[in-house]
């Protein structure tokens, strides 16, 4: 940068110079012509470096490396070797649920550091900080630091590439995609946190690529398998809970294969599937598979998106996992063979015919979840209603229906392409007691840089 502005000086001296010199008007105007194109190169040069500094690399909110949203893609672009960028988002949420708080929590705050060892040979990472962080002293202390991916992506050619490491699963619409400037909603969807679930990170190898100029592109790999073995077994999060994450020295006795195909032949238009098959538990279980899958679809023209997914999953042989439960409120042993869900949201900018760089959207979303479709028990039979006994060593009985369905309507404003502020409405039904339906009201914002 110093060396550019001396030799900005010495030339505009010399131009200068030749000026005192210059006889005729012509003369001067030439030479005035060259300064100011030597100072427009000079800018030029001085914007270009700027921009070459560690970490500056600007937001392409256009861009995606790998279906990944566009903060987490811009080692792919950056024209430094060292990219540091990423997302942060909070919340307010009033609701009355009962036995439930108003709460305010600094949801996520997540740095993304890349490097690009050669222009094939590329690290990207992304390391989360959730409610606000660990932090041994919190009363509660629900707050962690992980590493949410970390792997060597290996760029050969459009048809195959390959990730290798701690990396994101290639399923549903969000896990690759969850930053905050990408749903509308304050929350994700029930059905891709509790059936996908997202955020779904695991160790393995992924395979990807373009199948030419057809629009289709795929993802395969091997990962680790999901260990559904849990003492959520027979519960709503018995998916959520299996996933291995990054945290501790997870099991890695079983793997399992994870593929997905999108196609994007037409503008605006995204219609793919994705599925997970593989072992259900780490090896504590013998004979228990599971397939999760799911069809999704998006569609945008003119200021209006649609997104729809439908997921489910499929445990073979539950009740082997039933057979070995040894949670105390769960004595009976249970295990979830099927869960569903799905989830449609519209959206419409109202800002999409004015001339203007700010966005509006309003958008109504209806999302529809049963993570406990069939439970069984240890001799595969199905479970409707179950007892247990409570921590005051009272016996009540359960039951194993959890379906519910969420309706939810709200805006967005973006000052900002990287900048949003969220405001919804959430109704949700219970199906087993309409008198636990409950209404939730959350305000938000979210970035990314």
């Amino acid at each position: 940068m110093k060396t550019n502005k001396i030799v900005l000086a010495l030339s505009a001296a010399a131009l200068l110079s030749n000026m005192a010199f210059a006889d005729d008007t012509t003369d001067i105007a030439e030479l005035k012509k060259q300064v100011a194109e030597l100072q427009a190169n000079q800018e030029a040069l001085v914007d270009e470096t700027s921009n070459a500094q560690v970490g500056f690399t600007t937001v392409d909110t256009d861009f995606s490396h790998n279906g990944m949203g566009a903060a987490a893609s811009k080692i792919y672009i950056s024209k430094s070797p060292l990219s540091i960028g990423g997302y942060g988002d909070m919340y307010f949420a009033s609701t009355d649920k009962p036995g439930k708080d108003n709460v305010a929590d600094v949801y996520h705050f997540v740095p993304y550091i890349g490097y690009k060892f050669t222009d094939n040979i590329i690290l990207n990472t992304e390391i989360e900080f959730e409610h606000g962080g660990a932090n041994p002293e919190m009363v509660d202390p629900e707050g962690y630091a992980i590493v949410e991916f970390m792997y060597l992506d290996f760029l050969m050619h459009e048809a195959f590439n390959a990730q290798l490491g701690h990396v994101l699963v290639p399923m549903g619409l969000i896990n690759l995609r969850h930053e905050p400037t990408l749903f509308n909603t304050v929350q994700k969807p029930k059905t891709e946190k509790y059936i996908i679930p997202a955020t779904w990170h695991s160790t393995g190898a992924i395979a990807y690529g373009n199948f030419g100029e057809t629009g289709l592109s795929y993802n395969a790999g091997i990962i680790q398998a999901i260990d559904q073995n849990n003492e959520d077994a027979g519960k709503p999060g018995q998916v959520r809970e299996g996933r291995a994450g990054s945290t501790g020295k997870s099991a890695y006795n079983r793997g399992a294969f994870v593929g997905r195909l999108d196609y994007r032949g037409v503008n605006g238009l995204l219609l793919g599937t994705s599925l997970y098959y593989g072992d259900a538990s780490q090896g504590s279980v013998a004979d228990a598979t599971s397939l999760i899958y799911d069809v999704h679809a998006t569609y945008e023209v003119a200021g209006f998106k649609a997104k729809a997914l439908y997921g489910a999953t499929n445990v073979s042989n539950a009740s082997n996992i039933a057979a070995v439960q040894t949670d105390p409120l769960n004595p009976n042993g249970l295990a979830t063979t099927d869960s569903l869900g799905y989830y449609v949201n519209l959206e419409y900018d109202v800002l999409a015919t004015v001339n203007t760089t700010y966005k509006l959207p309003i958008f109504v979303q209806y999302d529809y979840i049963d993570p406990t479709k069939n439970v069984v028990d240890q001799n595969g039979d199905a479970v409707a209603n179950y007892d247990y006994t409570d921590s005051k060593g009272a016996t009540k009985t359960a039951s194993t229906n959890t379906k519910e369905a969420t309706t939810t309507v709200g805006i967005n404003f973006f000052p900002h392409e990287q900048v949003v502020l969220k405001m919804d409405y959430a109704m949700t039904q219970i199906d087993v007691d309409s008198s636990k339906d409950y209404n939730t009201f959350t305000m938000g914002l979210g970035f990314i840089f």
